[in-house]
């Protein structure tokens, strides 16, 4: 018997493998991987400059990786649209923002390409991404979402929209009234709710009285989800059936990613008020990376050799985004009165 004909045989013998249900191939596998450790590894050096008192304001996205990452790859980039919210880091890598970008942006340099420093960080934007500006107020990016997948609609294009929140924004009015509408006219937009238990200080249990966020998509006419949010694999097929689905005309999908961050809201929150250590260390051994790595060995598409070279690859990157970041000009003051008059 030829040797591709024995490997045919095995391969029929045994169950498909959980990506090759998933259709992603080994090289896409290694792709979610890299935006999800680099993800992590920015989030971290963040994290440290603002310790140092290089970086005023960070937002941490540790422990949301997989939810991010697993979602926005389910999008076509240069055609469909994102519109994130401040905690959505491993999104707009996904979608080409490079780590100098998003530092750029932390430092408040002149070249920052998401708002030339207007914002503060983590508020990021390219209309080349196809990356929506957002503001800091809660939810006010989901009618905006809306909206823009109303105009897609209208125009006939093959375009989707994913918006990004907490599940903390479910509880303002902006969500709900850009629910219903979105319900209405079928819009081709797909909801990600990142629940992570917290909205800021105050749990789940304080903000509604049902257990899951998906649930609520029923009353708004239109299909809900719940994710494993630490699960990067099961978060790209559930966004990418509802990506085909949108795409195809069917209307908008709620999506809930039960997931967990790990530091303070933001670098101006102690935690320690709200939440136990022992919480946050049990939490920790769901953490989406290692768990997808140890899929990764097992499947033999990389090695522990491969992590720690990819680990030492993007350190190395970090470390000449960060030299750059720290050596580039501020604005001028004269800069704060542009675009605010007409020239």
């Amino acid at each position: 018997m030829a040797k591709a004909e024995r490997a045919q045989e095995r391969s029929a013998e045994r169950a498909p493998a959980r990506h090759e249900v998933a259709n992603l191939s080994e090289a896409q596998l290694l792709d979610l991987h890299r935006f999800m450790v680099t993800a992590r590894m920015l989030d971290e050096r963040m994290w440290a400059l603002n310790r140092q008192g290089k970086a005023p304001f960070v937002v941490s996205s540790a422990g949301h990786e997989g939810c991010q990452v697993g979602s926005a790859y389910a999008l076509t980039r240069g055609s469909d649209f994102c519109v994130p919210y401040y905690r959505d880091l491993g999104v707009v890598l996904v979608a080409g923002l490079t780590m100098r970008d998003v530092l750029l942006g932390v430092y408040a340099k002149v070249e920052d390409p998401c708002n030339g420093a207007r914002q503060m960080p983590s508020h990021w934007g390219s209309r080349r991404l196809g990356i929506i500006n957002g503001s800091s107020p809660i939810a006010t990016q989901v009618p905006h979402a809306v909206g823009l997948a109303y105009a897609v609609k209208y125009r006939r294009e093959p375009a989707v929209v994913m918006c990004w929140f907490g599940e903390g924004a479910t509880s303002m009015g902006d969500w709900h009234e850009a629910m219903n509408f979105a319900g209405i006219h079928k819009v081709p937009v797909i909801f990600v709710c990142e629940n992570n238990k917290y909205a800021i200080s105050v749990p789940q249990t304080k903000q509604m009285a049902i257990e899951n966020v998906a649930d609520r998509a029923a009353g708004y006419g239109f299909e809900g989800h719940v994710v494993d949010g630490n699960d990067v694999m099961a978060c790209y097929e559930v966004t990418k059936a509802a990506v085909d689905k949108a795409r195809s005309g069917g209307g908008p999908t709620l999506i809930e990613a039960k997931t967990y961050r790990y530091a303070p809201h933001t670098s101006d929150d102690d935690d320690r008020t709200y939440r136990s250590k022992d919480e946050v260390k049990q939490a920790r051994e769901l953490d989406p990376i290692p768990r997808f790595q140890a899929y990764l060995k097992e499947h033999g598409v990389i090695t522990e050799d491969g992590i720690k070279a990819l680990v030492d690859t993007i350190r190395t990157e970090l470390a000449e985004a960060v030299q750059y970041v720290d050596q580039a000009p501020y604005p001028v003051p004269e800069d704060a009165l542009r675009h605010v008059y007409a020239e």
